[in-house]
């Protein structure tokens, strides 16, 4: 059995919030969709409130510090991203966006990417096609077919969620477990430095 890394992104701001209840919907089912298909995942889970200082502070330095580094390399060396924002404004976050605007615009290339959304109602719902979808194509990521968004009454189900929001969760994590399955594991960056010798080594060899 294949272990693959999976990454979600939330840019939920309040605790908790209906983005970070998605997300873990979503991870949930395409873990068992991964387990469907063969194979085994671990997950780590980036939260973007965490990081709104680290972020503003990447943007006017250009330089990442040690925790949202971190973040950036769990996602960049995953094998498979969820990615989750809140609607503002008809669009994603602006929290959201300068995670991905922090990123090597070629770190995400080849990453199979399911996107979802939530916001207050349903009239935001085209928001992952004319907003998320474009911003992953940039990135050269592969987002899987159908996109997730949730409006607040599609938690109204008596298990929480909607019928058809459930349907509309497992059909994505379907895709991006088939999108990951099958695929080199895993890419995840290798430190340039793991095998330099130390100082005390390079003396013992003079």
């Amino acid at each position: 059995m294949t272990t693959r890394a999976l990454a979600v992104v939330s840019g939920g701001l309040s605790t908790p919030s209906s983005t970070r209840l998605l997300a873990d919907r979503l991870t949930a089912a395409t873990v068992a969709a991964l387990r469907e298909r063969g194979d085994d995942a671990t997950v780590e889970v980036v939260e973007l409130r965490t990081h709104a200082r680290d972020l503003a502070d990447d943007l006017v330095t250009g330089f990442a510090n040690e925790p949202l580094r971190a973040a950036i390399d769990t996602v960049t060396g995953a094998d498979g991203l969820i990615a989750v924002t809140p609607v503002f404004s008809a669009s994603y976050s602006g929290l959201f966006k300068t995670f991905f605007d922090v990123l090597d615009k070629d770190s995400l290339t080849g990453t199979p990417v399911l996107l979802g959304a939530t916001a207050g109602t349903a009239r935001h719902s085209l928001v992952i096609e004319h907003a998320m979808r474009p911003l992953f194509a940039y990135l050269r990521a592969i987002p899987a077919p159908t996109g997730v968004f949730a409006a607040s009454e599609d938690w109204a189900g008596a298990s929480g969620v909607d019928a058809e929001l459930a349907r509309r969760i497992d059909r994505a994590a379907g895709e991006l477990a088939d999108l990951i399955a099958g695929r080199p594991s895993t890419k995840r960056p290798v430190d340039p430095f793991a095998d330099v010798p130390s100082f005390e080594e390079l003396l013992r060899g003079a």
